[in-house]
């Protein structure tokens, strides 16, 4: 606990007071990492330095290396090789440079602004090289003993480095691949560029990856009888290059690399062939890849709503004034005022039924036929006279026929259920003739197990939605038959095993 304490200061630099001036210093340091300088002197530091403001005081940078010192992400040294004299001795003048822990901290910072700012990719390039690097692996592993174990090797490296990065690509992918945040902040037309760039993006990397997977699982299967061998004789390589020990640990040191290369293989045989448990991580890819365009599509869903919201009268009045502005003319000005406030004439009015000439809503009225207005109308605001209600009427004899429908209705069902639902198993060929009523309860119990079936293979079970009755479908072999007869038809397709029961019973 006490070394993760210590080690935690070199990571105060970022969140101090003056964090831009000390990233500034340690970017120089960084650079001269880069280009091979170990040491600097605060002056080159003021200078090489890409400072967020104006250029500090050489006091100021000198205090930062100091504090940068202290906290651990610089070393410091007595500078000795501009003494000219006991005063310059005497004063303090020191060389800077980092230190292991500040050397790994940039390296930390410099993964983690490269994670941030990496997007996702769905690399066909990748593919192709993969199944490259195992054609020319089985051209090797085919020469038998004459093993070219140094190429092996290389191949080998080449292949677990083009495969680590196809998977954290598509990882990075699956982790969000529509891009929801952008798109909820972007316009429209930005929307429906990025779709058409991704659904042709996805379109050809699916293309690709159905092309080369089962190209590149054929070459697993071919090579993994041989592969062993060869990991081996790899691993024995690797092993001499290992630092000097005893003979226990140069053979912890040879197993642990062992372990390494069967995980790798591992890994490249888990994304292109499935396991007893688990499909292939392709498959998962492809399904997330398909996934990404429902995504998109309510990405969009999701702005259409927005743009199509609550409607803003005090908007709409302030567009309606700069139309009426952008007016040529006052004709213009009068046409627009008619269409916008429904001041055209109303000539769907049916209270003249003398008019036998259909008039058009854009007919002026001085041009139309006279429209007569019955005087109750102009007067009491209505056209029927006012009298008694009228009588209601007897309808026992409708309510009557209803009830025998319905009770008929009723019959047929329920012995139709008698029929289907035995709680046995029974073939769909040996159903016989349905008729009309036993025919569509059959329908509709069959699609509400089919709806349940992943894929036609599987049996399925469940109830029905009403839960009366629980439905188990077992399919039989592919080329069965049944032919179920109906006074709409023959009703024919795959066999099953069909058990119908009511809930409750087994």
């Amino acid at each position: 606990m006490q070394a993760v304490t210590e080690n935690a200061a070199l990571f105060r630099h970022v969140t101090a007071e003056k964090a831009g001036l000390y990233r500034a210093i340690l970017d120089v340091f960084a650079t001269a990492k880069r280009q091979y300088r170990l040491q600097l002197r605060p002056d080159e530091v003021l200078v090489e330095g890409n400072w967020p403001d104006a250029a500090p005081r050489p006091e100021d940078v000198s205090a930062a290396l100091a504090q940068l010192a202290d906290w651990g992400n610089l070393q410091s040294q007595p500078d000795t090789s501009r003494v000219s004299s006991l005063n310059d001795f005497y004063r303090a003048r020191f060389l800077y440079r980092l230190s292991v822990g500040g050397e790994a901290v940039e390296t930390a910072l410099l993964t983690f602004s490269q994670s941030l700012r990496r997007r996702a990719e769905l690399q066909t390039v990748a593919l192709e090289d993969i199944a490259s690097r195992l054609s020319a692996l089985q051209l090797l592993l085919d020469a038998g003993e004459d093993l070219d174990v140094p190429k092996v090797h290389e191949v080998l490296r080449d292949l677990v480095q083009v495969f680590e990065k196809l998977a954290d690509n598509a990882q990075a992918f699956m982790a969000g691949v529509a891009r929801s945040l952008e798109l909820q902040q972007a316009e429209a037309t930005a929307v429906a560029t990025y779709k058409r760039r991704l659904i042709d993006y996805l379109e050809r990397f699916l293309g690709d990856l159905v092309r080369r997977s089962d190209a590149i699982a054929s070459m697993l299967l071919q090579i993994a009888p041989r592969i062993n061998a060869a990991l081996q004789q790899v691993v024995e390589r690797e092993a001499r290059d290992a630092a000097p020990g005893d003979e226990l640990e140069a053979s912890q040191e040879r197993t642990r690399r062992w372990r390494e290369w069967l995980d790798r293989w591992k890994g490249l045989r888990g994304w292109f062939l499935a396991s007893d448990q688990t499909p292939p991580q392709v498959e998962l890819l492809r399904s997330k890849a398909r996934a990404a365009i429902p995504q998109l599509l309510n990405a969009i869903a999701t702005i259409n709503d927005r743009r199509s919201g609550r409607s803003d009268r005090s908007a709409d009045f302030r567009i309606l004034a700069g139309w009426f502005a952008a007016c040529t003319s006052d004709e213009d000005a009068h046409r627009l005022g008619r269409a916008a406030f429904a001041l055209n004439p109303a000539r769907h009015f049916s209270a003249n039924p003398r008019a036998d000439v259909e008039v058009s809503a854009s007919t002026p009225w001085a041009d139309a036929p006279p429209l007569e207005i019955n005087p109750r109308l102009r007067e009491y605001g209505e056209m029927a006279p006012r009298g008694p209600l009228p009588k209601i009427r007897n309808r026992d004899a409708e309510r009557g026929l209803l009830a025998e429908q319905f009770a008929e209705e009723y019959r047929q069902v329920e012995a139709a259920r008698q029929r289907l639902a035995t709680g046995r198993p029974t073939r769909l060929s040996e159903l016989g003739e349905l008729d009309t009523a036993a025919f569509s309860l059959f329908l509709g119990l069959l699609g509400e197990a089919l709806g349940e079936q992943p894929n036609p293979d599987v049996p399925v079970e469940r109830h029905t939605g009403d839960g009366l009755l629980l439905i188990r479908l077992e399919p039989l072999g592919v080329g069965s038959r049944a032919e179920i007869n109906t006074p709409a038809g023959v009703f024919s397709g795959r066999d099953h095993l069909l058990t119908i029961s009511e809930s409750g019973l087994s």
